[in-house]
């Protein structure tokens, strides 16, 4: 059974119809490392992407030119700058691979017209969107609940080979610390390791 299918009824049901009206507004894309699929300050053409491998990333430029990472997408995410694309308005942020990316790229104006018609679509439109909602909520919370360590270890367990996989100052900057910081981390994370196995 197709993967791609088996995954989208983990959100809502969807049939076997339903599924291939949405291959067809949809296609297969390789993305090489440090590609943008849609860039702050631009209206970004109306793709919306479903990332099967690599990482992602979505980050804001602050006044002094730096990146802030807002969010990190790993496979199995939907990737796409939504609001600027719904209000026909620039981007807020650029969404860019931080690794190739393997995606599914799909066509969100077609998409929604088959909403209409579709019942299973629709709750799927609708199932996708409670869980980005719960996504950016939890983000929210870590930031606000959280140190360092412990969003560290989060991320790491929903990407359990993040550190193989992209820069410590990227990982740093999604957990809004500096590389120092991240890196003194990792130390007394390493150093707890060791002292429990002896």
């Amino acid at each position: 059974m197709n993967a791609n299918f088996v995954f989208l009824n983990s959100f809502a049901q969807i049939d076997e119809e339903s599924f291939n009206k949405l291959t067809k507004i949809s296609r297969y894309r390789l993305l090489d490392k440090n590609e943008v699929v849609a860039k702050e300050g631009e209206i970004p053409s109306p793709k919306i992407y479903m990332l099967i491998s690599g990482i992602m990333r979505a980050y804001i430029n602050s006044e002094s030119g730096k990146q802030h990472n807002k969010k990190i997408f790993p496979p199995k995410s939907f990737v796409g700058s939504l609001t600027s694309i719904i209000t026909k308005k620039p981007s807020k942020l650029t969404y860019e691979t931080l690794t190739k990316c393997k995606v599914v790229e799909t066509d969100f104006l077609a998409f929604k017209k088959l909403c209409e018609s579709d019942v299973k679509l629709s709750n799927l439109y609708n199932k996708v969107l409670e869980n980005v909602f719960m996504q950016y909520e939890r983000r929210s919370i870590e930031l606000m609940s959280m140190d360092a360590t412990q969003r560290y270890l989060n991320l790491r367990k929903r990407i359990p080979n993040i550190d193989d996989l992209i820069p410590q100052f990227q990982i740093a900057s999604f957990l809004n610390i500096t590389p120092v910081q991240l890196s003194r981390v990792r130390k007394k994370l390493n150093y707890k390791h060791m002292l429990m196995k002896n």
